[in-house]
């Protein structure tokens, strides 16, 4: 019987090594030492790991949560179905609840004694396989769950565009059901028998993502040892739904744009023009209109991707609907695990309708696991439930009517230094970005409106002013 697969990813070799030899008999080890080893992995295995395990200190920033938040969003956007778990030393409540916002499904804190730590990918290996068995026909209509004016209107979008053999741009945040709407497409198409494909563009390394998509014949470049269909050929006449559609090179874009058009496309290696009649669907968490402006994306491209478009609400502005939400997978997962379902008091019913789920809908569904773990049967309060969510922004005052005065008075007191004040509004708008990003540079310096060597720039600058400091 093959194993399931674990992908560990710590930078401590020790740890590493240990982590093998105590669970290497029941699931199929890849160790990986960083974020960019790890992804590497990932690209190289012919299907994405069941379960991760991930410390969240990653070089180069082994001391700060940044690098294992980074890959945390990156594996579950390789694949959304992957079960992380965080296994760190850094185990303050704040990072344990950002963690679990950005999906991880449990946080633990180092050490953790190993039958701890079996049980706990033992039962989040139960929940991935009882997710995939789940039968439709107990799903609600097309999979969406709510009533809201927003869901309606995307249900009557979906039902209104899935006949028609053009493309589809299914915008949305990440973890909001974007691979849903993509399927529910596909379901009313008409053509039930045929090929759902999916890709993920950023899961894919950028000179392997041609030969991915078109295919390429035997000797085209080194390692094709034999010739290989690619995603337009698997999909036939069917759908191939493109992931994160804006993480695509541009040099590809021009291809893409080509096959759009006419249907044509070449295989890497080949001289032969072969055709294409899938249908395309793509996604994105990025705003395609700002990459064109910035050059990052094609207009032409943009256009042909967007003649139909489909916005997938975030959670937070779905009122109601979070506690159907909240019914649907509370029932679901209890039944799964075989135990009685928790119930929220009135105080934990209100602070669950004004959360704001940054994680959207991925995270609801994993703060319900763990309350069905932790309270099966039992009322859930207020201080039970905030333990599992993430501290909220605070409300700014009105501070801004005396900030003139304020900067009077700082200035009359002397030893005023304008460089130190400026750097360190740049490295606190920097760290914001960066978590806003969930580490992704490119996207970081579009949320500053700085190029990104810009911001490669600032960040040294920075990093040397605090090195100065120290000295």
């Amino acid at each position: 019987m093959t194993l399931p697969a674990l992908l560990i990813v710590d930078d401590d070799p020790l740890i590493r090594d240990s982590l093998r030899l105590i669970l290497s008999d029941e699931f199929d080890i890849h160790l990986a030492e960083d974020r960019p080893h790890a992804i590497r992995l990932l690209r190289d295995m012919a299907s994405p790991p069941q379960l991760a395990l991930v410390d969240l200190g990653l070089p180069p920033t082994p001391h700060r949560p940044e690098e294992g938040f980074r890959l945390i969003t990156e594996l579950l956007a390789h694949s959304p179905n992957i079960k992380v778990i965080t296994l760190s030393g850094q185990n303050q409540e704040s990072n344990a609840r950002h963690a679990r916002t950005l999906g991880a499904i449990e946080f633990v804190a180092k050490p953790c004694a190993p039958e701890t730590l079996r049980s706990l990918l033992r039962d989040a290996l139960r929940i991935q396989q009882g997710e995939q068995a789940e039968q439709s026909d107990s799903q609600p209509p097309l999979g969406i769950v709510g009533n809201c004016p927003s869901l309606q209107a995307m249900r009557s979008q979906i039902e209104l565009y899935a006949r028609t053999p053009y493309p589809v741009l299914i915008e949305g945040e990440s973890g909001s059901g974007k691979e849903l709407v993509a399927a529910a497409l596909q379901k009313l198409s008409g053509k039930p028998d045929t090929s759902f494909v999916v890709l993920n563009c950023a899961a894919i390394s950028p000179n392997l993502l041609e030969s991915t998509l078109f295919g390429h014949a035997k000797g085209a470049f080194t390692g094709a040892t034999n010739a290989q269909i690619g995603f337009f050929e698997r999909a036939e006449n069917g759908t191939l739904f493109l992931d994160e559609i804006g993480e695509m090179p541009q040099e590809l874009q021009a291809k893409l744009l080509r096959v759009l058009e006419n249907g044509e496309y070449q295989r890497v290696g080949e001289a032969s023009t072969r055709k294409s009649n899938a249908r395309i669907i793509t996604a994105t968490n990025r705003d395609l209109r700002l990459a064109v402006r910035n050059g990052t994306f094609r207009n032409d491209l943009y256009h042909r991707l967007c003649i139909f478009t489909i916005q997938v609400p975030p959670l937070r502005t779905l009122g109601e609907d979070k506690l159907l939400l909240l019914h649907h997978f509370r029932q679901f997962y209890a039944t799964q695990a075989m135990r009685p379902p928790f119930r929220l008091d009135s105080a934990a019913q209100e602070a669950w309708m004004q959360y704001s789920f940054p994680g959207n809908t991925r995270e609801l569904r994993n703060i319900v696991i763990r309350l069905i773990t932790k309270y099966p049967g039992l009322d859930v309060n207020l201080r039970q439930m905030e333990a599992e969510l993430e501290p909220q922004p605070e409300t700014e005052g009105n501070a801004a009517n005396d900030q003139s005065a304020e900067i009077r008075q700082v200035l009359q007191q002397g030893n005023f230094d304008l460089d130190e004040l400026l750097m360190g509004y740049t490295s606190r708008y920097i760290d914001a970005a960066m978590e806003l990003a969930h580490g992704n540079v490119s996207e970081a310096a579009k949320l500053l409106g700085i190029a990104r060597t810009t911001l490669y720039s600032r960040m040294e600058a920075v990093q040397k002013h605090k090195a100065q400091k120290v000295q």
